[in-house]
């Protein structure tokens, strides 16, 4: 289970949750505009935009979960279990591997508009990566400044929905995310008033009242609500450590602690990790379960014009600063 958001200040932030109960080896990655993309049915991509974000390399192939690109576009998978439904290779189309949906995107693509043309023409396949690698049932954001979409691949094909609040999280399909936002549009974050009954005398205890009503729980109809209302009502400066830190507090909402989701016997899911990119400037920030300080990559620090990915294992155990 995940959650992605997007969040705009002076710059735009991209970021998501990785939710599960073990890693992979999840890496910071970068790859840059001349590492050979080898796509199983559509040939040899050799120069792209460069790209950052979190992935699993194997045998020198990032598998990526989320990241952007140079230009500022940003893109993310999610677990879409038991709805999605890949299509067998179609003659005329762009057949891609669900593997290779994010560099296809991020290596080709300046906008959500230039996605959607894309996408258009898009036929995404169940080729695996390997016998080991089977192919994830995933859907997708894909967003820049200005909007955001998500992709659904779905029995009857490869659907594109606008996305307003520029959130997602897992099942139900999109649609009927939105559409229960529905029974939560008379939450505030105002005090709320009395409605019930004028003839009684009834007042606020609390403060923080308005939200009452916003689901708390972890599965992903009730994470998609909460980080919406979260984001939409959040409020933040625009520099740089405030855009930040607001960001990893909005998708800390709905942080997944060890022990309150149980998936099997003494298996729990658990925020892994965090991350939040500046799309504009190529900054890729991350916070781990068990360490909590950010910790950043810049892409733009990186030979961008390289051949070979770049790697940076995330930092987990905790970093606690002494202040005595």
């Amino acid at each position: 289970m995940c959650t992605a958001a997007t969040y705009k200040t002076k710059d735009f932030y991209f970021g998501r949750t990785l939710d599960y109960e073990f890693s992979y080896g999840d890496e910071v990655t970068i790859t840059p505009r001349n590492y050979r993309f080898n796509f199983r049915h559509m040939g040899i991509l050799e120069s792209h935009y460069a790209i950052i974000g979190m992935a699993y390399v194997a045998g020198g192939y990032p598998l990526y979960y989320d990241g952007i690109n140079e230009k500022g576009l940003g893109m993310a998978g999610l677990n879409f279990v038991g709805n999605a439904k890949f299509q067998p290779i179609e003659e005329g189309r762009d057949n891609i591997a669900q593997f290779e949906f994010i560099p296809w995107i991020l290596g080709r693509c300046q906008s959500v508009k230039e996605a959607r043309e894309l996408i258009g023409r898009m036929n995404l396949v169940s080729t695996p990566f390997s016998e080991q690698l089977p192919s994830a049932q995933l859907h997708w954001i894909i967003s820049d400044s200005e909007e955001s979409i998500t992709v659904e691949p779905v029995a009857e094909g490869l659907k594109v929905y606008d996305n307003p609040v520029g959130v997602l999280t897992n099942n139900p399909p999109f649609p009927q995310q939105m559409f229960m936002l529905n029974n939560y549009m008379n939450l505030s974050p105002r005090q709320p008033e009395n409605k019930f009954a004028s003839e009684l005398d009834l007042t606020t205890y609390s403060r923080g009242m308005g939200a009452l009503g916003l689901p708390g729980d972890l599965s992903s109809a009730s994470r998609f609500a909460k980080v919406a209302f979260t984001k939409i009502n959040s409020v933040s400066g625009n520099s740089e450590a405030e855009s930040v830190s607001q960001f990893f507090h909005i998708l800390g909402s709905v942080d997944q602690q060890r022990g309150c989701c149980e998936v099997a016997e003494d298996k729990y899911e658990i925020t892994l990790y965090t991350s939040c990119c500046n799309a504009k400037k190529g900054i890729y920030y991350y916070t781990t379960y068990d360490n909590q300080q950010i910790t950043a990559v810049d892409m733009n620090r990186e030979n961008l014009d390289g051949a070979e990915v770049v790697r940076y294992p995330l930092i987990k155990e905790q970093q606690i600063n002494w202040q005595n």
